[in-house]
């Protein structure tokens, strides 16, 4: 992989990630129209590592509530919060420990995977946006507010919809973020939950691959200079995505990312069997 390849294949990270889309569905793209090789995971580890880093500086003040809260004496809402977390967690540790090879192996697949995961994430936010929508009308003429705030009980769904999403092509943001909808979580308050919620295990992901030596550039097929690269590149980039559609995921029409989803997916299965 060259510096440019790198920097190209960070922003897309950076730039997708925040947005319903599959920012790993489009990293897969990206390296089939450009022809780019990685032997194995540990580039897509590193520019995901970015953007969970862009999102803790984008988070910065909500994190540091909860932290404060967390290590406070008495039980409160932050403590509360960060243990909804913990419990979202579970089903995607399940999925790391036991069937990380399984993972890294759909990887391998290419555009087929991404284009029919990208079609099912187009059919949950479609789904998601309808059953929304109708819990909206059913509030207003009941004269109630819509949704509610994250539970156990969502957290763990939520956690088990991430777990699904380790796919390539299923987007992360929104799965999680469809799901809760469905659950009748609040817009707002489920997309902070879901850009919250992946922060430790990506960074777990992270450090597990560092120690262990796969950030090597000899032992990732990466050097170690475009590794670099890739992961400042979706940094900025993902620090750029959040601060400015951060509000376009928990206000827009979800059926428009849907639409794209459905074109981009149409064209990965098309490439596949022309």
């Amino acid at each position: 992989m060259s510096e440019l390849e790198a920097i190209l294949l960070g922003l897309v990270q950076g730039l997708t990630e925040f947005l319903p889309v599959s920012s790993s569905g489009h990293l897969t793209i990206a390296k089939s129209l450009f022809g780019i090789e990685t032997s194995n995971l540990s580039f897509e580890v590193a520019v995901h590592a970015a953007t969970v880093m862009s999102t803790i500086v984008a988070f910065r003040k909500e994190i540091l509530k909860l932290l404060l809260g967390f290590f406070s004496f008495k039980m409160n809402a932050e403590k509360d919060y960060i243990f909804k977390i913990c419990v979202s967690m579970i089903p995607i540790f399940i999925v790391g420990v036991f069937f990380k090879d399984y993972v890294e192996a759909l990887f391998g697949e290419g555009l087929l995977v991404v284009g029919c995961m990208l079609l099912v994430t187009a059919l949950l936010l479609t789904l998601s946006e309808y059953l929304s929508k109708k819990q909206q009308q059913k509030a207003a003429s009941d004269n109630m507010e819509a949704g509610h705030e994250v539970t156990y009980k969502d957290a763990i769904i939520i956690g088990i919809a991430q777990a699904f999403a380790v796919l390539p092509g299923l987007s992360r943001s929104g799965t999680t973020i469809s799901t809760g909808l469905m659950c009748g979580v609040k817009k707002a308050s489920v997309a902070q939950f879901s850009f919250l919620m992946v922060l430790v295990p990506i960074l777990g992901e992270a450090f597990l691959e560092l120690v262990s030596g796969e950030f090597s550039g000899e032992s990732s097929g990466i050097g170690g200079l475009p590794l670099l690269l890739g992961f400042v590149a979706a940094f900025l980039s993902g620090l750029f995505a959040c601060t400015l559609m951060i509000n376009i995921v928990k206000k827009a029409k979800l059926w428009w990312f849907a639409i794209y989803c459905v074109i981009a997916g149409a064209l990965c299965l098309i490439s596949t069997f022309a």
